[in-house]
């Protein structure tokens, strides 16, 4: 894939302080400078988003199992997983997603959680980026404490190399995201499809290991991955409670806080919070927690995700930008510097900014929605779309 020397001219370039109207050069997958043009006045710090063109940094989505369901849409049916991650990779681009962090998880009764089609796909993955790949491909393992006999695998994957990022689940009955009675059963039995007797075994096998976890060989194991630098997250957390065993973990990012006092305290013990862009565009959360607009207006909110909607990321910085007031910089940061510092990659990704790797997008925003009109990751191109205008090109 060659890469592009020269200039991206006459955009509004969105870099971490401000809004530079202006062009950009890239060099040898890098970039090179930023001109800005028009002099005095030509950066703007705060500005009302209009139709037109902006260049903003590619996105980095630490959390999203869209692979999952590309790979098993409904319960049962299982497509190619090569298959799979090919048209996945198309949509990311397409959506200016340049860094995915797949989150593939290593637990039961959820979705493509069985630990050999897991393991099968961090193998593809790791095999594709080194091969030819369109975009950044890295492995964010989801491990289900209560799925015991899976840990020997999650420590196995971590020495190995295999993990970029590591996050913490307790899915049982009773606590967390199915603390209301029935629900786990409810969401098993939709997800799965399987019967009533299969659900309650399942739930009844589960609140047996929830007793038996291991928290000291966890906590160890947290211990080595933050030694090889890889973050370590919790999940759901949803009270004081859940989030100072997330703090004995050593966890630095908290991913969907439940309810806001939690999201607050989390912020206040110093872990980034990370939510859902679809919780954005939806106006709320599908479960009925803390809606993630509520989280950003109290100024609690560090990172964006997809979750497990693509196409919701870059509409909900758009989204944030205008409705929370903050501003296209602070919004595109949620989704590119804040993720990229939480895993430790900002030294060369993240952000517009000389030197950086050359990973942008190129955005038209028309009647004040955003459209990627073109995709670089380390100064190639590898999407682009031009829009088809109807009074333009009559048959």
């Amino acid at each position: 894939m060659e890469r592009l020397e020269g200039w991206i001219e006459d955009v509004s370039i969105v870099t971490p302080e401000e809004v530079v109207q202006g062009s950009l050069r890239m060099e040898d997958g890098r970039i090179a400078e930023i001109k800005p043009h028009g002099g005095q006045g030509a950066a703007r710090e705060s500005f009302e988003v209009q139709d037109g063109l902006y260049l903003l940094p590619g996105m980095i989505d630490l959390h999203c199992d869209a692979i999952e369901k590309e790979v098993q849409p409904r319960p049962n049916t299982l497509f190619p997983m090569e298959m799979a991650l090919l048209e996945l990779e198309k949509k990311l681009a397409g959506n200016g997603i340049t860094t995915m962090y797949h989150s593939l998880s290593l637990g039961t009764g959820l979705s493509l959680r069985g630990d050999h089609l897991m393991t099968e796909m961090i193998r593809l993955i790791r095999k594709y980026r080194e091969e030819r790949a369109m975009i950044r491909h890295r492995i964010h393992l989801r491990y289900e404490v209560i799925h015991l006999e899976g840990l020997p695998l999650a420590e196995e994957l971590l020495r190995s190399g295999a993990v970029e990022y590591l996050s913490y689940m307790n899915h049982a009955p009773g606590q967390g995201q199915y603390r209301a009675p029935g629900s786990f059963e409810a969401y098993v039995m939709k997800n799965q499809g399987v019967s009533k007797e299969e659900v309650r075994l399942i739930a009844q096998n589960a609140l047996q290991k929830q007793a038996q976890i291991d928290w000291p060989r966890l906590r160890q194991l947290s211990e080595e991955a933050r030694g090889r630098g890889i973050a370590v997250a919790s999940h759901d957390d949803d009270t004081e409670e859940t989030v100072n065993t997330a703090l004995s973990f050593g966890a630095s990012v908290s991913e969907f806080p439940l309810n806001l006092p939690t999201a607050e305290y989390a912020k206040r013990q110093g872990l980034q919070i990370c939510v859902g862009a679809p919780n954005i565009v939806r106006g709320g959360s599908h479960d009925k927690n803390m809606k993630a607009m509520d989280g950003i207006q109290a100024g609690v909110v560090d990172i964006l995700c997809s979750d497990y909607y693509p196409s919701s990321l870059l509409s909900a910085v758009f989204l944030i930008a205008h409705e929370a007031g903050i501003g296209l910089p602070r919004a595109a940061a949620m989704a590119s510097l804040h993720p990229a510092r939480a895993v430790g990659i900002d030294d060369r990704l993240g952000s517009i900014e000389a030197g950086k790797q050359a990973d942008l997008l190129l955005v038209q925003v028309k009647d004040g929605y955003p459209l990627v009109r073109k995709t670089w990751v380390n100064g190639s191109l590898v999407y682009e779309a031009n829009y088809y205008r109807e009074r333009e090109n009559r048959f």
